[in-house]
């Protein structure tokens, strides 16, 4: 650790060389810069460091090399686990280089490392073009896309990961390489799934494509029709057309118009039908599930970049998630998934998740470390409350639904559905052979472990 005088003079000169602002404990603001999605996270950085272009992104990692402090990146905030955050250390905040090039001509995108969904999706909607996002509009592209990427549109399109043409990164020594399939190919492999390890993203360049319209099928149900409305569900994904997605979910009945009021508060079974083309041929889709008895409906064409925001988050609340891919959906697992939603705590913003995959995703490249790209399901506990009385029973609930389905797991895991739970689960969201592989990537580009606030990987 640096002298104080010294730190004192390097902090002053980041603040008079950065374009962007610079944030100290006792700085206006600091705390505001400081808040990330997960109200459990409470961690105080020496330094924020609100970058607004590449070079203040390696000045910046510079300055904390020299003061031998930890650095953390900050994106969209989202990770469960607060990695964007650290203690007295540096972040490097990206949130002001937002900027999306849309390019239509070749059916590309150039995304800025602190753009977000919505960022990205209003940005390609005008050209009636899209690429595999979150299922958040607040959530960060770069870590997103990094660390795999799954969303709406992955059962036609792919992961985010299939869709990257090119990455721009800041190293651990403060220069910039750009990685693509022709230039830094070792690094760029890595780049699909690795995370954060290798350096700061500070731009992406993604595939995109057509997608002129975009509808759902929003319904509710009482909750013990969940086992009858899963299993029409999985009869849909598994035999119906791939622009079909969407996610069974266990909620809390919320305070919206089209939600009766015996609903409100209350547990209900939801099925969100997302599909990637026309309204009429969402119907005819979905009218197995428009002919079960249910509660409240929304089908309509919808833009997608509206669909985005449908189940954002109000920030502010506590969080605590996890996940199991699964070797299937048979009869006994549908039975198991929705008895525990019996004890799922309610009334809350939780939700008990499952999600169909396969389609794209299964037929993607297979040289990429993404070892999940075969499970046809995936079950998502979402855990998200406001009162800390609750942090428990919520988080108990979170474990106890991963271990109802550990009979059917496949073992491996998407990273970014996960918060930090031991090296068994990043070499699981990785796979063992493609882990060793990354280590050796991480020694050339990352020696020190500079970039560990993340699903780390330790230099070979």
């Amino acid at each position: 650790m640096a002298s104080l005088s010294k730190a004192g003079a390097a902090l002053a000169a980041l603040r008079e060389d950065l374009v962007g602002d610079v944030f100290a404990p006792e700085d206006p603001g600091y705390d505001a810069a400081r808040t990330v999605f997960n109200a459990m996270i409470d961690r105080r950085p020496a330094v924020i460091a609100q970058c607004a272009n590449e070079a203040d992104v390696s000045r910046s990692v510079r300055f904390a090399r020299d003061l031998d402090l930890k650095i953390a990146v900050r994106g969209g905030g989202h990770s469960v686990a607060g990695m964007a955050l650290n203690d007295a250390g540096l972040v490097v905040d990206l949130r002001r280089m937002h900027a999306v090039t849309v390019h239509p001509g070749a059916a590309a995108v150039r995304v800025e490392g602190g753009a977000t969904m919505s960022h990205l999706d209003r940005a390609t909607e005008p050209y009636h073009l899209a690429t595999t996002g979150g299922r958040a509009s607040t959530t960060g592209v770069g870590g997103f896309v990094l660390g795999g990427g799954s969303g709406w549109l992955e059962r036609k399109f792919g992961l985010a990961i299939d869709n990257l043409l090119g990455v721009e990164l800041v190293t651990a020594d403060g220069t910039t390489v750009h990685a693509s399939a022709e230039e830094n190919p070792e690094l760029f492999w890595a780049l699909h799934g690795g995370g954060g390890n290798f350096g700061v993203a500070t731009a992406l360049t993604l595939k995109l494509h057509e997608l002129p319209e975009f509808a759902i099928a929003l319904l509710l149900y009482r909750p013990e029709s969940g086992p009858e409305v899963i299993r029409v569900y999985r009869q849909i994904i598994e035999t119906g057309p791939l622009e079909a997605s969407g996610a069974v979910l266990y909620i809390t009945g919320p305070p919206e118009e089209f939600v009766p009021q015996h609903l409100l508060g209350r547990l209900v079974c939801g099925v969100l039908l997302a599909y990637a083309g026309s309204e009429d041929d969402m119907r005819k889709t979905a009218q197995p599930l428009l002919a079960l008895p249910h509660e409240a409906e929304v089908v309509t064409a919808m833009p997608y970049a509206d669909v985005q925001c449908m189940i954002d988050d109000p920030p502010g609340m506590r969080n605590y998630w996890s996940a199991e891919y699964l070797t299937g959906l048979p009869d006994e697992l549908v039975d198991v998934f929705c008895a525990r939603a019996d004890t799922m705590p309610v009334p809350t913003g939780t939700q008990h998740v499952l999600f169909p995959l396969g389609g794209a995703v299964a037929d993607g490249p297979r040289e990429f470390p993404v070892p999940y790209r075969d499970a046809p399901w995936a079950v998502h506990p979402f855990g998200i409350w406001e009162d800390p009385a609750d942090d428990a029973r919520s988080i108990q609930w979170v474990r106890d639904v991963r271990a109802d389905v550990r009979p059917w797991r496949t073992g491996a895991i998407y990273l970014n559905f996960i918060g930090n739970e031991g090296e068994d689960r990043v070499e699981a969201g990785l796979g063992p052979e493609n882990t060793r592989r990354l280590a050796e990537v991480k020694a050339r580009y990352d020696p020190d472990n500079v970039f560990r606030f993340n699903h780390n990987i330790a230099p070979l």
